[in-house]
């Protein structure tokens, strides 16, 4: 479970089979052995299905460049992520990213911003003048 969770928080650094052992306390061996026994797929599968899904995300939801998004969720080859991609999702990258809206139509604006240029532009309230008459 440590490992697992060392995948999922930080799937972006380049994290090898043995870091992971490390983690849980076992040998490389014995480890790879009893995560794929535990979870279905071996480290590397899971780290790997784990950038994808971020990957996923980050395409469906911003604008961002396919290379960036492939060096954003750890991978290191264009080439690779786009097949690897391609062997989750049945298509790819750009083909995904199209199948969505743009980001930009779903971009969340922050509410500060929308109550300031929701705001009146000449305001003359003379808070101060009535103060000092009264």
């Amino acid at each position: 479970m440590r490992a697992r969770d060392l995948v999922d928080a930080r799937y972006a650094e380049p994290l090898r089979v043995d870091d992971l052992a490390r983690t849980a306390g076992l040998s490389r061996a014995h480890f790879s052995r009893e995560f794929k026994r535990a979870f279905g797929e071996s480290p590397h599968a899971y780290l790997l299905t784990r950038r994808l899904e971020r990957a996923a995300a980050l395409l469906r939801s911003t604008d961002r460049s396919v290379t960036s998004v492939c060096f954003a969720v750890g991978l290191r080859g264009v080439g690779s992520f786009t097949m690897s991609f391609t062997r989750a999702y049945r298509m790819t990258p750009t083909a995904y990213r199209a199948s969505f809206p743009p980001a930009s139509q779903h971009a969340l604006i922050p509410s500060c911003v929308l109550r300031a240029h929701g705001r009146p532009q000449h305001r003359t309230f003379r808070e101060d003048g009535a103060a000092a008459r009264s």
